[in-house]
This record gives structure tokens, C-alpha cells and sequence, in this order.
């Protein structure tokens, strides 16, 4: 639970470094949040006993709320994890080229952490 709120508490730090753990502990719980409140909620899969659709559009503002509060946090903690592998922080924007661009980028935030200290800092000890 404490390596998903490190990027909560760092949402505006850039800078530094963030190991494969801290990074993919924070993606993957909001990507549950979101693919879990959007399918049982958002697309009407709860449904009332009569067979009626339920559908809220305070869901919809929810999911936009929670995205729009985790872009920041998010992005900053690819930009750390970039910085972990070596990589500048540019990389990121890679993620807006369409189709190859966001694998790419995954497949960068899959490599592992340099050992020892890089020019972004000491290695990450958690």
C-alpha cells in the first residue's frame, strides 16, 4: 500500500529516480480503478433487479475526476521511472505517438534499473 502513495505524495516530482515496483504498483491499481468502476458502473453492467440498466453520469464525472487528478502524478512517476532506466524524461511523449508510440514507451518502462547511482540520482532503495 505504501508504494502505491509514493507517487501520490511526489505528483509533482520530476526529478529523481523510480524503480520498476513503485511504478507499476501505482499504474495497475488505477488501471483496476478505472476498468472496474467503468465496466460495472459506466456501461450499465450492474443491473436492477427489473432488468433496467443502471446508469449514472456521476460515474462518468468520477472516472474524469480520478483521471484528471492521476494525470500528473502519473506522468511524473513514467518520467522517474524513465530516469531509472537512464533515459531522459523526454521519452514520455512518445506515449502521444499513436498506436506504436505507447508500446514503445512500455517496453522502455519494462527494463530494468541501472545499478548503482546514474545522472538522475542514487538508486532507489525500495
Amino acid at each position: 500500500m505504501n508504494t502505491y502513495l509514493i507517487p501520490w505524495k511526489k505528483y509533482m516530482d520530476f526529478s529523481g529516480r523510480a524503480p520498476r515496483k513503485e511504478f507499476w504498483t501505482f499504474y495497475l491499481v488505477n488501471a483496476a480503478v478505472v476498468i472496474l468502476v467503468g465496466a460495472f458502473y459506466g456501461d450499465g453492467l450492474m443491473r436492477h433487479p427489473m432488468g433496467i440498466s443502471v446508469y449514472s453520469p456521476s460515474v462518468d464525472t468520477f472516472l474524469f475526476a480520478f483521471l484528471v487528478v492521476a494525470f500528473f502524478p502519473t506522468l511524473a512517476v513514467i518520467v522517474r521511472r524513465l530516469h531509472d532506466t537512464g533515459r531522459r524524461g523526454w521519452w514520455v511523449l512518445l506515449g502521444f505517438v499513436p498506436v506504436v508510440g505507447g508500446l514503445i514507451l512500455l517496453i522502455l518502462l519494462l527494463f530494468e534499473s541501472q545499478a548503482g547511482a546514474n545522472r538522475y540520482g542514487p538508486a532507489p532503495n525500495h
